[in-house]
C-alpha cells in the first residue's frame, strides 16, 4: 500500500511516498480504507525529530498522521462492533511505534477508535474533527467551567481554537477570544461574545475587558505564561504543549492559577467522546474547515503551508 512516511527526521522534504505491507484487521480490529488525512501540527512535531527517542528501535520509514477520515473495508474475525463494510467513518490514530500513523491507504485499528463519519460531511472534512475535537473537548473537560464562566481563548482562528470557541458557546460559556483584524468576523462567527487582538500583550487586553479576570484561558496559541495575569485567582491555563516541545512553556508550581495538561492521548479509544464530536458535528455545533485538500504525494507542501502560518483550517491529504 502507499503511505508518506520518513527514514530521517527532518524538514518537510524527507517525506517520502513508501510502498508498505498492506495490514489487515484481526480480532478486535477494523481495517480502514483512507480517503483523507488531516495534517495537524503535532504531525510536523513528530516529522522534525522532537519525539525521536519514541521511535528507537522500530525500523523506518515512519509514517505520520493522526487523523483519518475513510470506509470500512475489514472487520477482524470475531469482532463485536456496529460498524459495517463499506460504511463512512472516522478515527484518531496514534502514529507512535507500536502503532502506525494515518498517512496510508489503509489504517487498521481497535475497532472502539473508530466511529461512523457524521452524515452529510465528507472525508475531507470529517478527517479534520477527530483529534482536535477530542483535544478540545478533553480540555473543556479538564477545565470543568460552569455555564456562565468566561472562558479565553488564544488562537481562536485556527482548527483548534475554532472547536473550542463553537464547544465552549454550547456549553453555555461567555467566551472571549483573540484574532487578527482579518479574523475577527470569523472568530465571531464560531460564538465568541467578544474579541480582543492578538499579540504578546493579549493578557493585558482581556484584563481591560474583564477587570476581576476569566475564569479559565485555553491557549491554543501557546502565548504561555504571561497569559496567567488574565486569569482570576483560583482559575485555571489549559496548556497543550509540554515545556519540552517547540513553543511549550514551563511553568512554576503552586501559582493561584492551576495549570491544567491537556494531551489528547488520553481520549485514545474513547468511543464515547468520539461519538460526541459526531453529534456536535451532525448538529452543526461543529463546523469542520477545510483550507484544501492536496493528493498525498503532495505532503511536504503541505507541511511547509502549515508551518509557514496563516492556514485557516486544515490542509487534508487525499488517498
Amino acid at each position: 500500500m502507499r503511505a508518506i512516511g520518513v527514514y530521517e527526521f527532518g524538514g518537510p522534504d524527507v517525506l517520502r511516498v513508501v510502498d508498505l505491507a498492506e495490514p489487515h484487521a484481526g480480532p478486535g480490529q477494523v481495517r480502514v480504507r483512507v480517503h483523507a488525512a488531516a495534517v495537524n501540527p503535532a504531525d510536523t512535531l513528530l516529522r522534525s525529530g522532537v519525539h525521536a527517542g519514541a521511535f528507537a528501535g522500530t525500523p523506518a520509514p515512519y509514517v505520520l498522521g493522526m487523523d483519518i477520515a475513510g470506509v470500512i473495508d475489514e472487520i477482524g474475525p470475531g469482532t463485536p462492533t456496529s460498524l459495517s463494510m463499506g460504511e463512512p467513518v472516522m478515527a484518531m490514530v496514534d502514529p507512535l511505534p507500536p502503532a502506525a500513523g494515518g498517512y496510508a491507504e489503509y489504517v487498521v485499528l481497535p475497532a472502539g477508535w473508530v466511529v461512523p463519519a457524521p452524515a452529510g460531511v465528507g472525508h475531507p472534512a470529517a478527517a479534520t474533527l477527530p483529534m482536535n475535537g477530542l483535544t478540545a473537548l478533553l480540555a473543556l473537560d479538564l477545565l470543568a467551567l460552569a455555564p456562565g464562566s468566561v472562558l479565553a481563548v488564544t488562537g481562536a482562528a485556527g482548527t483548534l481554537g475554532g472547536y473550542l470557541v463553537q464547544m465552549g458557546r454550547h456549553a453555555g460559556l461567555t467566551v472571549v477570544a483573540d484574532a487578527a483584524p482579518a479574523d475577527e468576523a470569523l472568530v465571531r462567527r464560531s460564538g465568541a461574545a467578544d474579541v480582543v487582538a492578538r499579540g504578546a500583550d493579549v493578557a493585558e487586553r482581556i484584563r481591560a475587558r474583564y477587570p476581576d479576570g476569566v475564569d479559565a484561558v485555553a491557549d491554543t496559541a501557546l502565548v504561555g505564561p504571561r497569559l496567567l495575569d488574565a486569569v482570576r485567582d483560583g482559575g485555571a491555563y489549559a496548556r497543550f504543549r509540554s515545556g519540552d516541545e517547540p513553543g511549550g512553556h514551563r511553568f512554576d508550581d503552586g501559582g493561584a492559577v492551576s495549570v491544567r495538561a491537556v494531551f489528547v492521548p488520553d481520549y485514545a479509544g474513547r468511543t464515547d467522546k468520539l461519538h460526541q464530536i459526531r453529534r456536535l458535528a451532525e448538529s452543526g455545533v461543529l463546523t469542520p474547515r477545510v483550507a484544501a485538500t492536496l493528493p498525498a504525494a503532495q505532503a511536504a507542501d503541505a507541511h511547509r503551508s502549515l508551518e509557514a502560518g496563516g492556514v485557516r483550517g486544515r490542509l487534508v491529504l487525499t488517498f
